[in-house]
């Protein structure tokens, strides 16, 4: 059982430090308060990043923000795909 003082969290996001970063911002100005999960290992060697996967930086949310979050991150995904 949760303790009340424990609160939900949602990772809607996995990527590079610097996608990582852009997307807790988009978040922070939509009033949405995001945390990176992982940013030392994203800082220290971003080389080994895989977006998403080994080494990526997560990018958290309060469970309650999670739907509202991730249509963010989906109009950031479409933006980055389209301008590629």
């Amino acid at each position: 059982m949760k303790n009340k003082d424990e609160a939900e969290v949602a990772e809607i996001y996995a990527g590079t430090i610097w996608q990582a970063e852009m997307v807790k911002s988009l978040l922070n100005d939509e009033g949405i308060e995001a945390y990176l999960k992982d940013e030392v290992n994203g800082t220290m060697f971003p080389w080994i990043v895989a977006a998403g996967g080994s080494g990526s930086v997560t990018v958290v949310v309060a469970g309650e923000d999670a739907d509202k979050a991730l249509i963010i991150v989906e109009r950031y995904e479409s933006n980055q795909k389209a301008d590629s």
